[in-house]
């Protein structure tokens, strides 16, 4: 496995013990931090068995690995045993990279654990819930998204949730707005949306709630940030571009297209760098520039909803 990914990877891994597991009743997992192998402990894990007929190793950080070790690995993937599964998983990155390369000369197979862009979340959902055998649309897929946030392990957790609740029948919206719509992100999306249709009052409105609430100040911060990106974005992309081709340009599901078409109305140029700059200002204060956050959140909001149709 390879990839920064800890969640895809974590269940390529549970997929490969479940895998030997259900053609062999006894099987014997051990699980090492490639830090700590040497060649005795590697020796012992892959010899002979007495005890289990099947074995898994799963030998995590694979970029730590000694440097002594990485020939006897290599050595050992091109004539692995028949009774143990080596399970070699590698965060990402460029360390480690040459034994990688290596272990794929030696026609290992490989999985890479690539975590889906922003845009890419509601098609995870959907095939998630597909998963557990329930259904879902695109519009409540991105709402579970815009709930629970981008973590993958939280929206797989969420997804089994309302599938296991949804007592057969498809997971919607207003299923997904009774159990997450109080969470923080959504509140956060909430101000956002509001401030940029240059609604200001009701957008001050909901900052003062979601305050109230708890809500990290940068959570507001950030939901603004991704809203004015995605609309300079789309105000920026070339005239013509096909349906999927403007999403994939943007950064953003298909489907969203027509809301940002809706929200692109009325700003200009001139108006979104006023927005733009007001948001990166206010990031920094409520990140330690200042010492008044709530003031610099309302600043922020009231700047980005009169920037609405400002020329």
């Amino acid at each position: 496995m390879t990839g920064a990914e800890g969640f895809l990877a974590d269940r390529a891994v549970r997929s490969a013990i479940a895998a030997v597991s259900k053609e062999h009743a006894d099987v014997e997992v051990t699980e090492l931090d490639a830090s700590t192998l040497d060649v005795g402990v590697f020796a012992e894990l892959t010899g002979p068995s007495l005890f289990a007929s099947e074995r898994v190793l799963v030998l995590r950080m694979l970029e730590n690995l000694p440097a002594e070790m990485a020939p006897h690995l290599i050595e050992y993937a091109g004539a692995a045993a028949s009774d143990v599964l080596a399970v070699l998983v590698h965060s990402g990155g460029q360390k480690g990279k040459g034994v990688l390369d290596k272990l794929r000369k030696a026609s290992v197979t490989e999985v890479v654990a690539t975590a889906p862009k922003a845009w890419e979340l509601p098609q995870f959902v959907a095939g998630e819930v597909r998963l557990l055998g329930g259904s879902i649309d695109e519009g409540a897929a991105s709402a579970l998204v815009d709930a629970v946030g981008h973590d993958l392990r939280a929206l797989a957790g969420a997804c089994s949730q309302l599938v296991s609740d949804s007592g057969g029948q498809a997971v919607t919206a207003e299923l997904i707005g009774q159990y997450f719509g109080g969470r923080a992100e959504v509140t956060s999306f909430a101000v956002a949306d509001a401030a940029m249709a240059g609604r200001t009052e009701p957008a001050l409105e909901q900052l003062r709630w979601a305050l109230d609430c708890g809500v990290a100040p940068v959570l507001v911060t950030s939901a603004m940030a991704g809203g004015l990106r995605g609309l300079a974005k789309f105000a920026s992309a070339p005239s013509g571009m096909r349906e999927a081709d403007l999403a994939r340009e943007v950064g953003v599901p298909p489907w969203k297209l027509k809301q940002l078409r809706q929200q692109v109305r009325g700003w200009t140029p001139g108006g979104l760098a006023t927005a733009i700059k007001a948001v990166a200002q206010a990031d920094a204060d409520v990140k330690g520039a200042s010492g008044d956050a709530g003031y610099a959140l309302e600043r922020m909001v009231i700047t980005v909803s009169r920037s609405h149709g400002r020329r």
